[in-house]
Order: C-alpha cells, then structure tokens, then sequence
C-alpha cells in the first residue's frame, strides 16, 4: 500500500531549518568571540567571517538533506549522499563566506589563498570541525527526536490494542448474561422474550455497526447506556427505573466506548435484582474545575448485602478501572461507597481534553 509524501518544506521542516539556523549563529559568535579573543583580527571582521561562512553552510546542508530524504521519516540522506552534502556545504560555505568576508573588510576576493600555509590552515581546520560537529550534533538531535516519535507511536499502538482488547471482553460479558436472561424469559414469559430478543437486536446492530475507535462523545456513551438499559427493562419490567442525566456542554466530550455500561450492569446485578421491588439508577455527568465526573448511583439493596463489589472483585468494575490506567493513567480515578439513603454510588472521574 503507498503511502502518500509528505511535502518536503512543510512547516515543521521549516521550524526545524530555523532552529539549525539560531543554533547555528550562535555557534558562529562563540567561534568569533574566541578567535577575536586569541589576537586573530578583530571582533567584527571574524564576526562576519564566522556567520558568512556558518550560515551558508547551514542553508546548503540544512536545504540540501530536505531535498533528499524530505519525503522520509528520518530527514537526512543515507551514504555517500549524506558525505557528499557535507562536503558541498563545507565548500560552498568556506569559498562564498570568505567572498563576503573579504568585501566587508574591503580586501581582494578569496583573499585567504594569499595567507601563510599555517594560518590558511587552521582556518580550514575550523570550518571543517565546527561544521562536522553541527551536523553531528543536528543529526543526533534528529535522531533522537525520531525514536521518541517512534516510542511514542509504540505505545499509543500498545494502548490501542490492550483497550480493544478490553472491550471485546466486556462485550461477551454482556452478552452472556443477557442470554441467560433471555432463556429464563423463553420458558415463563415468551411475550416478553420476543420483545427482549428484538431490543438485544437492536443494541448489536447498533454496536457492530459503530466505528471501533479508542474513544467516541460522551452523548454517543449515553445513547448507547439507554439501549441497555431499555434492554434489560424488558426483563426486570417495572423494577427497573433509571434517569440519564448528560448537560449539554459535556455532550460532545471524548471517553473511551463502553465505560459505563459495567458500571450500570453492576448496579442491576448487585445492587436491583437481588431488591424485590426493584429500585432506581441515576447516570449523571457534571464537570469540576478541569475534569469530568461521572456517577452511577442506585437504589439496590448496597454494599453490606453484596460485599465483593465494595471490594472492586467484580469483572465489570475491574474491566472499567483497567481501562481508567490505560488511558488516563493515575490521573484517572474511581470510587466506590454507599449512598446516604441506602444503595450504591460509583464515582468515576479523569481530565478533560483542552477545549479548542
């Protein structure tokens, strides 16, 4: 499959040419400072010297890697074309540099050929070490910034596998217990099977048809925590009352799919069924300063009655404080305890993404 090229002066090349830019100068102005320092000409006339020659050298060698390997990931040429480009970026940079130099200080073109062995030398020897030693260091900076894009993409690809992972789990989970409902309902009530039967239809479709992205809107969770819950209304009948509770400014807030449905599914299974008369469940999201709360509270027979979950044993609610660590990690938080008037309250709680 093609992958398609990137173009090559994009704006973050751009950025980094002019970060290698403002390094670059200012490089230049340690190597002038020292050699104005050591007796070797004036500050200003090395000044003009050291920057000609740094940043033509930098324009070559910067413009030139873009040219060849602009459309890859890692952004320098491979072998003999990286070689090759540092040696034209050193020559084009020590010829055009002391062109320039020599019309500031009003001497002869190329001036530095009429200069002792000695001093046209070391003057080689500089331009080649501080442009080697640039590009090193430019090269392993890129490098660098490329394996941690690399790591980065590691583990969000990690993230995305184990939260898959957790969802085709929770899935069967549901869909095991409805079943068994279901087979319950098909012996004592068939009417109310059917009707159960063609809501579980409803909900799959609904699932299977969905995008199986690592997170969807808030509304999208709520919607899909309403067919549930209409779901497992056909089999507890009056018992089962709920309210849903999402304001309007949260609604298009991302979460990953499936985080409440264990929770509600605990509620009725700890917390209604075992309740003769049945009782309520609230969902209800509300923001605090910059994080989204959400909580799941009932009115079931709570936690003394059913002390596993109060222990956070149960697979629902362990599912749900898994899938918290991996993508929120410890900022991610869930709280389990008993409501003041009796029944269950689940609280769970993570940061909000920045509002665009």
């Amino acid at each position: 499959m093609s992958v398609e090229a990137l173009p090559r002066f994009r704006a973050e090349n751009v950025r980094g040419m002019l970060r290698h830019g403002l390094i670059t100068v200012a490089f230049c102005c340690l190597i002038a400072s020292a050699l104005a320092i050591s007796g070797n000409g004036s500050w200003e006339s090395q000044m003009v010297y050291s920057l000609s020659i740094g940043t033509i050298c930098w324009l070559v060698i910067d413009t030139g890697r873009l040219l060849l390997s602009g459309h890859k990931e890692v952004l320098w040429p491979h072998g003999l074309w990286s070689y090759g480009l540092i040696a034209l970026g050193i020559t084009v940079g020590f010829l055009g540099g002391n062109v320039i130099g020599d019309a500031w200080v009003g001497a002869p073109p190329l001036e530095f050929r009429n200069l002792a062995a000695r001093k046209m030398a070391s003057t080689i020897i500089i331009t080649l070490v501080a442009t080697i030693g640039m590009c090193f260091f430019f090269f392993s900076l890129g490098k660098s910034k490329h394996m941690q894009s690399q790591l980065d993409l590691a583990q969000r690809n990690a993230t995305e596998a184990r939260l898959k992972l957790l969802e085709t789990q929770l899935e069967p989970h549901m869909l095991f217990n409805t079943l068994a409902n279901l087979r319950v309902l098909i012996t004592l009530d068939p009417p109310r099977a059917v009707a159960m039967l063609d809501r579980l239809n409803n909900y799959l479709r609904m699932t299977l048809s969905g995008s199986r992205a690592l997170a969807h809107p808030l509304s999208a969770e709520f919607e899909r925590l309403a067919d549930y819950l209409e779901l497992m209304s056909v089999r507890m009948g009056e018992r089962l009352r709920y309210t849903l509770d999402l304001p309007e400014d949260l609604r298009d807030t991302p979460v990953p799919p499936l985080l409440l449905q264990p929770l509600v599914e605990n509620s009725i299974r700890h917390g209604l069924e075992p309740k003769v008369e049945g009782g309520n469940i609230m969902v209800r999201a509300r923001q605090e300063a910059d994080r989204l709360v959400i909580e799941v509270s009932d009115t079931g027979v709570g936690l003394d009655a059913n002390p596993s979950p109060s222990e956070g044993g149960g697979f629902g609610l362990a599912q749900v404080r898994e899938r918290l660590a991996t993508v929120y990690g410890d900022q991610g938080h869930m709280s389990l305890g008993p409501e003041p008037a009796g029944g269950t309250r689940t609280i769970i709680s993570f940061p909000l993404p920045p509002r665009a």
